[in-house]
């Protein structure tokens, strides 16, 4: 444990469902409207260049619950029956070493379809489950019950004009949960993990009308897009994605963005609830809290709206900011190339719990506390996809990104992606088939292959730096 923290400090991990990195008024969104989120950046450490494990949920949150990659552990897909032999997951790992751990929300390590999530060795003494704001659940679906004895009913709510009302909204009840966990009596030394887990901002976009109605489409910049994103979109679309890349004006690019950002509002308003209560009962100074999201969102990028097999930057990119004031830097934005399975790692590392040996994640502490250079930590990122969805032809695709470049390939259909993202952030001009690139390419092709075969960075990171 790092000199100037305390012993094993509170967690509150808050952990919101596809939002992108971009989507913080304090880290250069002026059309977003995040106060709450806003203050957490100024007194803390703002990760600005954190990238998720797989663009989809489920080996997402498999990779970032153990700190290892979706390949490693072999639970690839969304809509899987099961997550078999898991390796033990963080919040055991934590629960085990005398933390009390609570969830509220969404899980998503195997399938709710049609039935709530299996309880797994997960570690977790205080479980409120909610897989999705829908009520589709016979049992066992705590947000679902929580609306009834309001006398609400989703289904018809989610349609009305005036959509499900702020108090009676997942993201609400997320944070009822969350206050009743953090007053729970328990021991002095006993320190608590509680993580939170609400469905917004993912689609469907149907954020309450007194949200919706703060966001005016006229006033939002739209995606990013240009005329040549519709022919590379159709040479990838055996790939699978949810949707077909189209101008952004055939589905509302602007009003997709606003309606996004007043669920991303809604999200600000009930986190501010949370530290308030915190500071209300003393536990502020002994909490670390954590922001960060699964995946992101495309939002428009490129004509499409939400998820699949694509990593571009609005889709693998996602905000992860610490904080714990007087313990960890304050006010500083490191663009350093960061991982999810590092925040798991860092959440150990805070509980002062030795990671499995073959853990993949590597701990941020000695950024938070100043012991580390806050420009770098990792010579690379890596994030995966494997046939999440069944799609003929099935989809198999992996993005190494370095410094500067970013390469995707699509292993089951023999195209690729490559952008220099220093001259080309938001990913317009592909340079997979420039021959002026071929041995970037190669070089790239090969330092990936190496990334992905070895799956330890370390020792990776080192063979790639001497290519």
């Amino acid at each position: 444990m790092h000199s100037n923290m305390p012993t094993r400090p509170n967690i509150l991990w808050y952990c919101t469902d596809q939002q992108r990195f971009d989507t913080i008024g304090a880290l250069g969104n002026p059309h977003v409207s995040t106060p709450a989120l806003d203050e957490l950046v100024r007194e803390g450490v703002a990760f600005t260049r954190a990238y998720s494990q797989s663009p989809i949920c489920t080996p997402s949150r498999s990779s970032f619950m153990t700190g290892m990659y979706p390949g490693r552990i072999h639970n690839c897909r969304n809509g899987n029956g099961s997550f078999v032999n898991p390796p033990p997951l963080i919040s055991k790992l934590l629960a085990d070493s005398g933390y009390d751990c609570g969830l509220a929300g969404k899980f998503h390590l195997q399938s709710a379809g049609r039935r709530t999530e299996p309880r797994m060795d997960d570690g977790y003494r205080y479980w409120r489950f909610s897989h999705a704001p829908r009520d589709d659940w016979p049992e066992g679906h705590d947000y679902g019950d929580w609306v009834r004895e309001r006398g609400g009913d989703l289904d018809a709510l989610r349609f009305s004009e005036d959509r499900v009302p702020p108090e009676l909204h997942q993201t609400t009840w997320v944070t009822e949960c969350a206050l009743e966990f953090i007053n729970q009596p328990r021991d002095d030394d006993t320190p608590w993990m509680l993580t939170l887990n609400p469905y917004s901002p993912h689609e469907p976009l149907i954020p309450p009308r007194v949200y919706a109605e703060q966001f005016d489409p006229a006033d939002m910049p739209g995606p990013h897009f240009r005329e040549s994103d519709l022919v590379q979109q159709a040479e990838l679309r055996d790939v699978f994605f949810q949707s077909e890349s189209r101008h952004p004006d055939l589905f509302g690019g602007k009003k997709q963005q606003a309606l996004y950002y007043a669920m991303i509002r809604q999200v600000d308003d009930q986190f501010a609830r949370i530290i308030r209560e915190l500071e209300r009962t003393g536990q502020r100074d002994d909490t670390v809290i954590i922001f960060t999201s699964d995946h992101g969102e495309c939002l428009g990028d490129h004509g499409l709206l939400w998820k699949g097999c694509r990593f571009y930057e609005g889709l693998v990119r996602v905000p992860l900011i610490f904080s714990h004031p007087g313990h960890m830097r304050a006010d500083l934005r490191s663009d350093a190339l960061v991982e999810l399975i590092d925040m798991s790692a860092t959440m150990l590392d805070l509980g002062d719990v030795d990671p499995p040996e073959d853990f993949q994640g590597r701990s941020l502490l000695p950024i938070l506390t100043g012991g580390a250079d806050p420009g770098f930590h990792r010579s690379f990122v890596r994030s995966e996809y494997y046939d999440a969805v069944h799609a003929e032809p099935m989809s198999y695709a992996t993005m190494y990104r370095d410094e500067r470049y970013k390469l995707v390939v699509y292993h089951t259909h023999g195209k690729g992606e490559l952008y220099d993202l220093d001259n080309d952030p938001w990913e317009f001009e592909n340079l997979w088939d420039d021959t002026d690139c071929s041995e970037l390419r190669l070089r790239l092709v090969e330092a990936a292959f190496n990334a992905t075969m070895i799956q330890d960075i370390d020792l990776g990171g080192a063979l790639i730096a001497g290519t």
